[in-house]
């Protein structure tokens, strides 16, 4: 402990961070630095700035990275189709690694010698956290104060904010969550409280971005997304930065009852977790990327992109967001994308986002000459499949004839 004089804290404002502020000055006997990032939570950021001056911390951090956190993390996902165990759009994942890249980039620039987030031992980010932050910067001591303390209870952490005069904003009359939350640019995440119970069904008034599918319109939005290079570009026509396209998409989702996700997750410490998430924008983005995929890739690249993706999502998820084998994944995924341009056209209605148009004026793959069930005018032989199907079938015929059993 004596070798820490210096912290930098991934700092919400919120409970757990503010006691960690408090906790590290009295356990390490040590400087604090706060990092707040804006990654499009939709609070308000800079009221940390009030937060941690109170507790005598004098050097501030409150970035806004939106545009980062698309431009750099979001939409390179998109463009693997990442998914992990079929549902999970791995918002929370995808946010980690950005934080931890600023985390021990801040740290390097104040001459801190160690790092410290609020991540419990129960939970992934911990690992996404701390993975990342070795792989940046090797060196680089770790403080993960729920590993160390015995405040393991809300009422223990209330405790110590009433004990060390730590203002909260938990004492207020107002209406607080009784779920945890995260939330990002990408999505909002939900777990604890009645959650806990698999069978529990969430109330209507925990999802914060969207309307139920039952109470969405009852005309559907159309809204036709512009790709270059795999990337959004623009929606119905007009050009947007990224964080601009995922908010936009975010509200055209919500309105609509899009995005809405329960599921029981195998975390990476071992346990199954129950979680709730939002992700509007998200649910839209992945079926319009592989619609124009599906016109502008051949089949094995398609495929092969496919084949690879659980892994990806697995990755991520796991926290390795910086290792070798998710760049060298992310270098080939990047290089099937050159061709991916176009438009893509959705409808949004209900809870459900539907592909109802793709359309590519330089890279489409797709031939109508040779598709069309009228007559191709000789641009495809079909006598040629005769052959084909008789090479593809040799090796089954061959085993037949040596009397191999099927079943």
């Amino acid at each position: 402990m004596s070798d820490i004089n210096k912290v930098v804290l991934a700092y919400s404002g919120g409970l757990d961070t503010s006691v960690i502020v408090k906790w590290l000055q009295e356990t390490y006997n040590c400087e604090v630095v706060t990092f707040t990032a804006d990654i499009g939570q939709g609070e308000e950021v800079e009221p940390a700035r009030a937060k941690a001056k109170a507790m005598g911390v004098k050097e501030i951090y409150i970035e806004d990275l939106r545009e980062e956190f698309v431009r750099d993390y979001v939409f390179p996902m998109f463009r693997a189709n990442a998914i992990y165990e079929g549902e999970y759009l791995l918002g929370t994942s995808i946010a980690r690694p950005l934080i931890a890249k600023r985390l021990v980039e801040i740290a390097a620039e104040t001459g801190a010698d160690a790092i410290s987030h609020g991540a419990t031992g129960k939970g992934n980010d911990q690992v996404r956290f701390e993975l990342g932050a070795y792989a940046l910067a090797p060196g680089i001591q770790v403080i993960a104060p729920w590993r160390e303390w015995d405040l393991n209870s809300r009422e223990k952490l209330m405790q110590f904010c009433e004990d060390h005069e730590i203002p909260v904003d938990f004492t207020s009359k107002k209406k607080k969550s009784p779920y945890s939350m995260d939330a990002n640019l990408l999505h909002i995440s939900y777990e604890g409280g009645n959650l806990e119970d698999p069978w529990w069904e969430a109330e209507e008034d925990m999802w914060r971005w969207s309307v139920s599918p039952e109470a969405a319109p009852d005309k559907p939005t159309y809204v036709t997304l512009t790709y270059e290079k795999g990337d959004i570009v623009a929606i119905d026509g007009e050009r947007l930065s990224g964080a601009e396209i995922l908010s936009k998409l975010n509200k055209l989702g919500g309105d609509n009852g899009i995005g809405r996700l329960d599921i029981v997750e195998n975390r990476y410490v071992g346990m199954k977790s129950r979680g709730c998430y939002e992700t509007p924008g998200g649910t839209i983005m992945l079926p319009a990327h592989r619609a124009i995929e599906s016109l502008t890739l051949d089949r094995e690249s398609a495929h092969l992109k496919d084949s690879v993706m659980p892994k990806y999502a697995e990755l991520l998820y796991n926290g390795y967001w910086w290792s070798p084998e998710r760049l060298a994944l992310q270098k080939l995924i990047d290089a099937t994308q050159e061709n991916v341009n176009g438009e893509v056209r959705m409808k949004l209605y209900k809870g459900a986002a539907t592909v109802v148009g793709r359309r590519s004026e330089n890279d489409s793959l797709f031939d109508a000459s040779i598709a069309t069930f009228e007559d191709d005018a000789g641009a495809y032989d079909q006598k040629d499949a005769e052959g084909f199907i008789k090479l593809n079938a040799l090796r089954l015929r061959i085993a037949a004839k040596n009397g191999r059993k099927l079943f």
